[in-house]
């Protein structure tokens, strides 16, 4: 394998036991997972692995050859998952195999409970890309830093002063109420994407592509998010989706900086306590994302990898194991102490559209026959 040759990088993550609680991953879990990828990687199924956790999260990141959706590599996720499931529930562990939603694999994982952000790339000479991780909040939380990170000359400075970007970047937009998708172009139809990711519950980013003329192909993707939402999957609340992304970064594309930046404002997202609350995202380096103080805030995690020539993964750096990032994460906290102030309030507690799987249904039932009209 070399420059120009075909890879595939694969984020496969799922919650199948905290300790305690929804707090972090047991480190059994991760040695279980090593065991079972390593034997992968002495059988040729998969060229390289790196085990990472985030929360409560056991992260599975792989390179292969199989290209996205492959059965091998979904139902070696799953095969690790159900070990260290075994294992979790050996341990007692909290909500073992809580994002196992499915009692058998059936040729592909999505749908079936883990989160999966997958991209097939054309290996570039130097292969720069970072996987971003995160725990206690939903796919949307990524809208606002890939907005920034492709779109916003403000944050991304190559959009302007790059040629290989002044032309801007495509924006593959799911609806993931109503199972639709758009591809809008920025900056033509900036405004109309700001219209739909401003409301992150429903329209989420899902991937990010070139335009025509750009040195990568069009239709291969630049950035990638997870986009599965458990309690549509489940029928009820199972808990957020703690989505991932994995981000392409130089060489016509937002530089290693760029790419962290947004992580730098502590902006709002939904899930936090329950998947109930509104809470700042906290940028942080693994050993940090283990989320206490109400069950938060909200944590995200950058990995940063070269992919070498042969396909193997080189890292990771821990990106945010900075005190560049001191700062972000005093705000975040400042943010949490004043949301938490809240308590069961709005703007902290999330409105009741999104509180569904929640006691609200049952709360109006029971309090039916009492409404009475207004005069």
């Amino acid at each position: 394998m070399a420059a120009g040759d075909r890879i595939t990088i694969s984020v496969i993550k799922a919650d199948i036991g905290g300790w305690p609680g929804h707090s972090r991953v047991h480190p059994q879990l991760v040695e279980v997972a090593e065991e079972v990828l390593g034997r992968a990687r002495k059988e040729g199924r998969i060229i390289d692995f790196y085990v990472a956790t985030c929360g409560d999260d056991l992260q599975l990141i792989t390179t292969h050859d199989k290209g996205t959706d492959s059965p091998e590599v979904h139902g070696l996720a799953w095969e690790t998952f159900e070990e260290a499931t075994g294992v979790a529930k050996e341990l007692g562990l909290y909500g073992a195999g809580q994002d196992l939603l499915k009692d058998a694999f059936s040729g592909n994982i999505r749908g079936m409970g883990p989160g999966v952000a997958e991209m097939e790339i054309t290996l570039r000479k130097s292969e720069p890309v970072v996987t971003f991780h995160m725990d206690k909040t939903e796919p949307g939380a990524f809208n606002l830093p890939l907005f920034r990170m492709f779109a916003d000359p403000f944050n991304t400075a190559g959009l302007v002063i790059d040629p290989a970007m002044h032309m801007g970047f495509r924006f593959e937009v799911w609806d993931i109420m109503e199972h639709r998708r758009v591809i809008l172009r920025a900056p033509e139809e900036l405004y109309d994407l700001l219209a739909l990711i401003g409301a992150k519950s429903r329209y989420v980013i899902k991937r990010v592509f070139p335009k025509e003329g750009h040195r990568i192909a069009k239709d291969e993707p630049v950035a990638v998010v997870s986009t599965e939402k458990l309690y549509q999957i489940a029928g009820e609340y199972v808990g957020k989706d703690d989505p991932v992304a994995i981000v392409r970064a130089q060489s016509g594309l937002p530089a290693l900086g760029e790419v962290l930046e947004p992580f730098a404002f502590p902006h709002l997202v939904s899930g936090w306590m329950r998947g109930s609350h509104n809470g700042p995202i906290m940028p942080v380096p693994m050993r940090m994302a283990n989320p206490t103080r109400f069950d938060g805030p909200p944590r995200v995690v950058a990995l940063g990898w070269q992919i070498s020539p042969e396909g193997t993964l080189v890292g990771p750096v821990d990106l945010f194991d900075d005190p560049a990032f001191d700062e972000a994460r005093r705000k975040a906290l400042e943010i949490a102490d004043y949301m938490r102030r809240h308590g069961p309030f709005e703007p902290h507690r999330l409105p009741m559209e999104d509180m569904e799987y929640t006691t609200l249904p049952g709360v109006l039932e029971r309090l039916g026959d009492r409404f009475e009209p207004i005069e």
